[in-house]
């Protein structure tokens, strides 16, 4: 078997949440190893933020970020995990000292609050608790 083209496309983990969910309620029921790596992949994909983002709001999130020349593996890393810190977007982006500013990188973060607003919520979460410590 030869493979043509490895890397077809990647899917962003809410893509592979809705495809398992497909599978899972389709009428043919699998049994052994795709069964069992369905549940588990959806349990894992659960305890993320999943089900707080839509179609809509990836390609809305993805539109806003074609500004800033980002490759598909970076918008992917974005879309999956969205930063909530300048150093979450460095670590993201390839050599951002480079290609991105600091007004950029506040652009970013604010294209990314805007279309995932549990980000937001998060961050306030976690300062709370640094200030009670």
């Amino acid at each position: 078997m030869e493979i043509v083209n490895s890397n077809c496309a990647s899917l962003s983990n809410y893509e592979v949440f809705k495809h398992l969910q497909k599978i899972k309620d389709g009428k043919k029921k699998h049994k052994g190893q795709l069964a069992t790596i369905t549940y588990e992949t959806l349990r894992y994909l659960e305890t993320t933020h999943i089900n707080d983002q839509s179609a809509d709001s990836i390609k809305n999130c993805m539109k806003d970020l074609s500004a800033f020349n980002l490759s598909k593996t970076e918008l992917l890393m974005i879309i999956n995990s969205p930063p909530s810190t300048a150093i979450d977007i460095q670590l993201m982006v390839e050599e951002s000292e480079e290609r991105l500013t600091e007004e950029q990188v506040q652009d970013i973060l604010e294209i990314v609050a805007k279309h995932f607003p549990y980000v937001v919520k998060e961050k306030v979460e976690e300062d709370n608790e640094e200030e009670l410590e």
